[in-house]
């Protein structure tokens, strides 16, 4: 991208994990790609950097195999509070924890290696049916996808705004030097707050902090929890800490014309969920087929069908985590009944025989919970 102007069938607006997965799956459709992203690679952000198992089918599907080099592959899931402790299995397919940088660097090698182009460091000021301006160079596209994030340009100029205003939270995120005690990711309720501990490699866990308190970081939260801070005491850190905003927001529709959102742009699910990572490569495999046939209603249909379960999750979750009492009632009860939470866990992994009736079988399991 040296030339004053260019042509391209898909600009992509954003170079984060969202925006490379849609490139790479427009690019193996045939089209031509570039990506324009003010930022450098590799980039970084406040994550808990577990990636579910249908993130981990969908970068397989892009081409991407996560080796044990990259990270570390965890089977389950497990909920603790003061009293109570539960976990299940994933019963399809298996998470990973990655670090976001190294997730990243994947993905740019692979987007590479597929012909998609990049202008790093530049940023789209000119926003035109048709083109745009970035770096003082004219792009004309076809169709422009917004991969730019929470306050993402491309959803502004297209109108696709959010239904209403969310209530954020946020979360930081730190690693320390320790080996993982558990193949399972863990979330730790105190309060109305939740620890994540994530493995990220056979040395290195990711803990991160989420809550309505912006004061509150990872050692504060971790202060909280005496076993769990007993165990990272003496581990060293090694990373900065890190912090971004979190929230449940949803938009109407995704799409305008020849434009689509994918990622956070076109929505999130509460980091409580851990669901980020996943939706956005599913959506990016989505998009290249409704490019594929040259329209982007099956894009909308598809995006709203696919948020229909994590969104639910979340908003159950999010609930657990400002009622104490109930939530509680709720652990005791999946102790009690194991194979309750296996179920829900995997709804939430979209394990193939739970995919399609997972927000209807959620609310089943929600009713039941609360049953006296």
């Amino acid at each position: 991208m040296k030339s004053a102007s260019m042509n391209t069938d898909v600009l992509v607006i954003g170079g984060g994990p969202a925006g490379l997965s849609a490139a790479i799956a427009a690019r193996l459709k045939g089209f031509r790609v570039a990506v324009v992203e003010t930022a450098h690679p590799p980039i970084d952000k406040s994550c808990g950097e577990g990636l579910m198992p249908e993130g981990v089918a969908g970068l397989r599907q892009l081409g991407i195999e996560l080796r044990a080099e990259d990270g570390f592959a965890f089977r389950g899931l497990r909920f603790a509070d003061e009293r109570t402790s539960v976990e299940a299995k994933i019963e399809h397919g298996t998470g990973f924890g990655v670090r976001r940088t190294t997730l990243h660097r994947l993905l740019v090698e692979r987007a590479a290696q597929v012909g998609v182009e990049f202008e790093w460091g530049a940023r789209a000021s000119v926003f035109r049916h048709g083109e745009i301006v970035a770096a003082g160079k004219r792009i004309a596209y076809r169709w422009l996808v917004g991969a730019d994030g929470w306050n993402s340009a491309v959803q502004r100029w297209a109108g696709l705004v959010p239904r209403r205003a969310p209530h954020s939270r946020y979360g930081f995120r730190k690693h320390f030097a320790i080996s993982p005690w558990s193949d399972s990711v863990e979330v730790h309720w105190r309060g109305s707050f939740q620890i994540y501990i994530t493995p990220t490699t056979a040395s290195e866990v990711c803990v991160s902090a989420i809550s309505d308190d912006p004061a509150l970081r990872v050692d504060g939260a971790l202060a909280c929890v005496p076993a769990l801070a007993e165990k990272i005491v003496s581990a060293p850190p090694c990373s900065a800490e890190r912090g971004g905003v979190t929230a449940l927001r949803t938009l109407r529709r995704v799409t305008r014309e020849n434009v689509a959102l994918v990622g956070d742009a076109s929505g999130t699910v509460d980091a409580v969920a851990g669901q980020g990572l996943a939706l956005a490569v599913q959506q990016a495999i989505c998009l290249a087929d409704a490019l594929e046939r040259g329209e982007l209603s099956s894009y909308d249909a598809a995006h709203r069908e696919m948020m229909q379960t994590p969104v639910r999750m979340t908003r159950l979750l999010l609930w657990m985590g400002r009622n104490p009492r109930i939530r509680r009632r709720i652990l005791r009860l999946l102790a009690d009944r194991p194979r309750l939470f296996e179920k829900m866990l995997a709804i939430h992994t979209g394990a193939p025989a739970h995919t399609r009736a997972g927000a209807g079988e959620l609310l089943g399991i929600a009713r039941e919970m609360l049953r006296p």
